[in-house]
């Protein structure tokens, strides 16, 4: 097949590409050029901005197109004008985050609702509270842009390796310190993440069996205990005398660190995190175990220093301190 990724050299673009050509596909990758490419040199790469000329594609056509960066309407406009109706089946990498918080957990593809249409300017600038009503909207302009038959892949958090956003990392590095590890509370808060890896590898199914409408893509189905989350990434790695004391959510945000604690959501009882995945896990989803997602951090980390938007140690103290 011939799979083109919009996005194709960052994390979630950068995964599905090298999933895509380990699987025997002509990939072609589209980007700005601005993030280096470990890509193999078989991988087609074209230059171009999702804001600005898209013309490289122009006259090409594609089996499938895998969105990867598509924040707002107007971003899916651009490609499908560029594109008309050579780009094949269609998917694009929308999020958890385009649902308003189900009422109850356990929400399927069926029974979660997209922030409805409307509540958000189409143009906004993307910030937290817009990122989701954005990406609903997205969603909507794929299905209208370039057919029903398109294919809305929904991750929870993506953890792994060349994560731009650090979070996980975060969480990998601090147990490696060892010591007393702040973990934000309740316990009974939830998480869900995925492996880039294993997203991208049940995309590229999608655009091999041309699956349509939308999955879950997260694990565990139902979602985990975050605190358990943490505790699994120190028993595989953490050295010895290593603890987790819970710091409740009341304590963070009195000290205004509530941004400091990454892949929490800072409340209970988070049924956005505690989504239904089964019906990606029947159609191929294959989820690997956690301590391999460490790993591969690891291997990728190295010996790089302590980033400066990362809690220190001097206001972790000050929390357990409390």
């Amino acid at each position: 097949m011939k799979i083109l990724v919009v996005g194709g050299t960052s994390f979630v673009g950068r995964a599905i590409a090298w999933s895509a050509w380990h699987h025997g596909h002509q990939v072609t990758v589209i980007n700005r050029g601005v993030t280096p490419s470990d890509l193999p040199e078989t991988v087609e790469h074209l230059l171009g901005d999702r804001q600005g000329d898209l013309s490289a594609l122009e006259g090409k056509t594609f089996d499938a197109t895998v969105d990867a960066i598509a924040y707002r309407p107007s971003d899916v406009d651009r490609l499908a004008d560029v594109l008309r109706m050579n780009g094949g089946h269609y998917i694009q990498i929308s999020s958890i985050s385009a649902y308003e918080e189900p009422s109850v957990p356990g929400a399927t593809e069926a029974t979660a609702t997209l922030w409805p249409e409307g509540s958000v300017d189409p143009d906004a600038r993307i910030t937290g509270g817009a990122y989701g009503p954005l990406k609903a909207a997205s969603e909507r302009a794929g299905w209208r842009r370039f057919g029903e038959e398109s294919t809305m892949v929904r991750p929870t958090y993506v953890i792994g390796a060349h994560d731009a956003t650090l979070r996980f990392p975060y969480w990998v590095e601090r147990v490696r310190r060892g010591g007393a590890v702040a973990v934000p509370g309740p316990l009974e808060g939830s998480l869900q993440y995925v492996d880039a890896r294993d997203l991208a590898n049940f995309v590229v199914r999608v655009a091999e069996e041309r699956l349509s409408g939308a999955f879950h893509v997260a694990g565990p189905s139902g979602g985990a205990r975050y605190y358990d989350v943490i505790n699994e990434v120190a028993a595989h790695l953490a050295p010895e005398g290593t603890t987790l004391r819970e710091v409740s959510a009341e304590t963070i945000r009195a000290a205004n660190l509530e941004e400091m604690f990454p892949l929490w959501g800072g409340h209970a009882p988070e049924n956005l995190t505690r989504l239904d995945s089964s019906l990606a896990l029947s159609k191929g989803l294959d989820l690997r175990p956690l301590a391999d997602s460490v790993d591969d951090v690891v291997e990728w980390w190295g010996e790089r220093s302590w980033p400066s938007h990362w809690l220190t140690s001097d206001e972790e103290s000050s929390l357990l301190a409390r």
